[in-house]
């Protein structure tokens, strides 16, 4: 199980994440409402396409831009549909007791 856990607060829990370069992509499902806030971010990857960004809002403190998803990714890049990813100091980490 991977969590993602920002400001002292677990945003995202799942057993069902996929690694793509380096990063585990959360499936939205997993997420915990209420801290994901869209951004106005967007970037564009050569081969999963152009990702929109969300800023993670816990406690009254913003981390800007600290989460991206690709809302229609290219063909190719169909294991990130549907899933959010996490960086800027939010930690990705197995729980106890699972490998990542």
């Amino acid at each position: 199980m991977m969590q993602a856990i920002w400001n002292g607060a677990t945003i995202a829990e799942s057993d069902r994440t996929v690694q793509v370069e380096g990063n585990h992509y959360f499936p939205f499902g997993d997420v915990a409402e209420g801290y994901l806030h869209e951004s106005e971010t967007h970037t564009v990857c050569s081969w999963k396409g152009t990702a929109s960004y969300f800023d993670v809002v816990v406690d009254g403190r913003t981390n800007p831009d600290a989460a991206w998803y690709y809302p229609e990714p290219m063909v190719g890049a169909e294991r990130v549909a549907g899933r959010v990813a996490f960086w800027r100091g939010v930690q990705i980490e197995a729980t106890a007791g699972t490998a990542a």
